[in-house]
């Protein structure tokens, strides 16, 4: 056995903590998304082509009304205020050639953003526009339906297609920003949410039909 001086095991100690301290923790820590994952509902695939296209059918409005709460500029500027390319919203790069289960996946990312998007969005809404009840109305319903989805798809991954993890990516947090970039950041992720979710329509219906 080894002779170690008196004082070195405390500072060997204090050195390991300072690094355990120290050290970043991974941004997308990976989460058990199939822990007590139950056996999917007989009828998830015809729920989920249900929720898709009623996201799809609701997106438009829910842009609209959310640019008529924010006012001038953005009502008159949209083009350079929402740009939808500058926002961190996965990119949704699949076709209806893809295989069912690389599909899936890019749902399940975009969604998992858009939910966390919505919480921002929501939150900064209820501050800003309190007395505006359509748009925060709006906002409650989808977040309601694309949790629902997200459900949806957790199922159908883990059960059907094998898929214990999927990296996400939740976008930047409003918190701190002023009111000009929270609004810009909720025009430019909700335009964002119109194109990719009515590509997403295009693309899994087909599948969907045919499961």
């Amino acid at each position: 056995m080894k002779f170690i001086p008196a004082g070195v095991v405390p500072l060997l100690l204090m050195i390991h903590c300072k690094l355990v301290v120290g050290k970043a923790l991974p941004v997308n820590t990976p989460s058990p998304m199939c822990e007590n994952m139950n056996l999917c509902k007989p009828n998830v695939v015809e729920q989920t082509r249900k929720l898709v296209v009623l996201l799809n059918a609701t997106a438009p409005d829910l842009f609209s009304i959310y640019l008529d709460c924010q006012g001038d500029p953005f009502s008159s500027h949209l083009d350079e205020l929402c740009n939808a390319t500058t926002t961190d919203f996965p990119a949704f790069q699949v076709n209806r050639t893809s295989h069912k289960k690389e599909i899936m996946v890019a749902l399940y990312k975009v969604f998992a953003f858009l939910n966390a998007s919505l919480g921002n969005i929501t939150r900064d809404q209820e501050e800003l526009n309190p007395t505006a009840k359509e748009l925060l109305e709006r906002l409650h319903n989808t977040t309601k339906t694309t949790r629902g989805l997200i459900s949806n798809l957790t199922c159908l991954l883990c059960n059907k297609y094998d898929v214990s993890q999927v990296d996400v990516t939740y976008g930047k947090s409003s918190k701190g920003m002023n009111v000009f970039k929270k609004k810009q950041q909720g025009c430019q992720v909700l335009r964002r949410y119109v194109q990719v979710v009515s590509q997403a329509v295009h693309v899994l219906l087909p599948h969907l039909s045919q499961a």
